[in-house]
């Protein structure tokens, strides 16, 4: 059965690999990724998604953004050392380990998702009355961006 889904947003972000320190879009959303978006809405543990077609429907446009990081981390191991035998909180000087990054985003995006689900051996009947799918209910759309 195929599915045609509208998605857009302000802004998005679909990493490349390849640009390990600043994040680098691709041109276009990823077939994973517009699978990860379908499954969010319809999920069942009996289909599986196979994206056909993304269709652009804006013109791809590309902004900078630069954003601070922090580029230490406090490990589990240390948390659980704290909560199990006590002591003074995990602290991280922000201004000492504080690192500018950009990121290279793609601005004002929208893409018609087209796709078709196949059964697996997990797929079961829905309940009759199950309702429609989480995030369309009264014709909302879903969104890439938050609200």
């Amino acid at each position: 059965m195929p599915i045609k889904l509208e998605v857009w947003g302000d802004y998005a972000c679909f990493s490349r690999p390849e640009m390990k320190v600043e994040r680098v879009s691709y041109d276009v959303m990823t077939p994973s990724a517009a699978r990860g978006l379908i499954e969010a809405i319809y999920w069942h543990p009996g289909l599986r998604y196979v994206i056909d077609r993304i269709r652009v429907c804006a013109p791809i446009r590309f902004t900078n953004v630069r954003r601070n990081e922090v580029k230490d981390v406090v490990k589990a191991s240390d948390i659980k050392r704290l909560m199990e035998h006590g002591g003074k909180a995990p602290y991280i000087a922000t201004p000492d380990s504080i690192q500018q990054r950009a990121s290279l985003l793609l601005r004002d995006v929208r893409y018609v998702i087209e796709a078709h689900f196949e059964m697996t051996e997990k797929a079961t009947p829905l309940p009759a009355g199950s309702g429609m799918p989480r995030g369309t209910e009264r014709g909302k759309r879903p969104r890439l961006d938050a609200p």
